[in-house]
């Protein structure tokens, strides 16, 4: 059976209606509910939800890190909470994930920002002293968009989703050339949710001012998120592009939030491919959003770019993408990165 969560909902006002979706007993019982809050919006958001949710109790999420998610497992544990409702943006809706995994109980996601594809995937990606890792967690029970939260987050991160569910294009291509090259077994359903996704967004002309926009993104971010728990991996959407992003992250720490840097190492990839219709697609795409498109966009060097390029298959041993089919050497990724500078910079 296709695992789906027992509501979506993307509208404005979603958060003051969050206590018809506890009410439903799949999710609690009794009624005992614990409820995750991000450190920035967090008074606001607990006004609002103040009405609806009577007696929950109210945690602040410090960060996305592993310490701030274990911090709030073990305080749900101490609580015999039944569910737990995280809500934010991606590193409240992470911490909380991990959190409800480590507490055994189910947790409600309410985005308040649409900047990635984590908002109901099966993997929280979260901050540790070795860096940036993912952990498998089971994927959210229900889901929530509130979009006036949405519009009232910095732009700059609501774009970023385009970029990050515009990428699943290219990890299709590369799970559908490691099914060739490789024998790897492919799920067509996980590969036609994240088709449908990224398809639903990169041709769409209106942007992130239009709520029928907004919608549209946060159905395409959950669908990408949906097609993970399909496939049991983040294959459907991530590939060569999320390689580049990981590799970036590590070299550089800081540079570019998580989307756009997917939409570049998606548009590279596709440059790579020598799929000139696909690269001009995600190009206007990504220019159409303002989002960036050459490494010195994000104020990486050509250099500091193929650097990153040439660690990246390191990121994820034993995943067969574009860049680990082509084994360029070092020379020859400088070269090719020149190369996509000089066809889509500007």
């Amino acid at each position: 059976m296709l695992p789906a969560p027992l509501t979506m909902q993307v509208r404005r006002g979603a958060i003051a209606d969050l206590g018809s979706v506890l009410a439903d007993s799949r999710v609690a019982t009794s009624g005992r509910v614990a409820v995750a809050v991000g450190a920035g919006q967090g008074d606001k958001i607990a006004s609002v939800i103040a009405p609806s949710l009577g007696e929950a109790q109210l945690f602040r999420v410090l960060d996305g890190s592993v310490d701030a998610a274990v911090s709030l497992g073990a305080d749900l544990r101490k609580g015999a909470y039944e569910a737990v409702v995280g809500i934010g943006g991606g590193k409240t809706i992470d911490a909380t994930k991990y959190a409800a995994s480590l507490a055994g109980i189910p947790m409600v996601a309410v985005a308040t920002n649409l900047s990635h594809d984590g908002i109901c995937s099966p993997v929280a990606s979260l901050v540790h002293e070795g860096g940036k890792g993912s952990f498998g967690v089971p994927m959210p029970l229900a889901i929530m968009v509130d979009l006036d939260f949405v519009h009232d987050a910095p732009p700059s991160l609501v774009r970023a989703g385009v970029g990050d569910v515009v990428s699943n294009l290219s990890a299709i291509e590369d799970w559908q050339l490691g099914a060739a090259e490789r024998g790897e077994p492919i799920d067509g359903l996980a590969c036609s949710m994240s088709r449908t996704a990224a398809e639903a967004v990169v041709g769409r002309t209106d942007s992130i001012e239009s709520d029928a926009f907004l919608t549209v993104l946060a159905e395409a971010l959950i669908l990408s998120g949906m097609s993970m728990v399909i496939a049991g991996s983040s294959r459907p959407s991530s590939g060569g592009d999320h390689e580049i992003l990981h590799a970036v992250d590590q070299l550089y720490p800081g540079t570019s939030n998580h989307g756009e840097l997917a939409g570049i190492g998606a548009a590279f990839c596709f440059f790579l491919r020598d799929d000139a219709q696909r690269l001009t697609q995600v190009v206007e795409c990504l220019r159409g959003h303002r989002l960036p498109v050459t490494p010195g966009d994000v104020g990486l060097s050509g250099e500091q770019f193929a650097e990153a390029v040439t660690l990246a298959p390191s990121t994820r041993p034993g995943r067969y993408t574009i860049l680990e089919h082509l084994r360029l050497s070092e020379s020859e990724v400088r070269e090719r990165v020149e190369d996509y500078v000089r066809a889509v910079g500007r």
